[in-house]
């Protein structure tokens, strides 16, 4: 298993590099108008998998997440099996709006990721 894009032909000029990071992490770099756009494609773990298994994916996606510059739009896409709740401390980052009243580790996980990225 692994992960890909799929590009429109007319869209394609607008490629300014993919990187395979690994099995489980793709990334593809997008000219846009003020900012590039990159989107990282990530191939998760679910709930059940082991801690370390999921530490080292979440390790993973901070450690190329926090190598891209500041001002550059990031999207991840991804499956995590994540459901992030509203707990207070994860206001400021998602708001106060959540389906679901508690997060799930992977969610707890994905957020974290984010918040450490967003303290350098």
């Amino acid at each position: 298993m692994g992960t890909g894009f799929f590009v429109h032909h007319r869209r394609v000029s607008a490629v300014k590099r993919v990187e395979f990071a690994s099995d489980s992490l793709l990334y593809i770099v997008l000219r846009g108008r003020w900012c590039n756009i990159i989107v990282l494609n990530v191939l998760s773990t679910n709930e059940k998998k082991s801690d370390d298994s999921k530490d080292s994916v979440y390790e993973e996606l901070q450690q190329d997440f926090s190598s891209f510059p500041k001002y550059h739009m990031k999207t991840i896409l991804a499956d995590f099996s994540v459901k992030v709740g509203r707990e207070n401390i994860f206001k400021l980052k998602i708001g106060n709006e959540s389906l679901r009243q508690n997060s799930s580790d992977n969610g707890v996980r994905i957020v974290l990721c984010h918040i450490k990225k967003s303290s350098y």
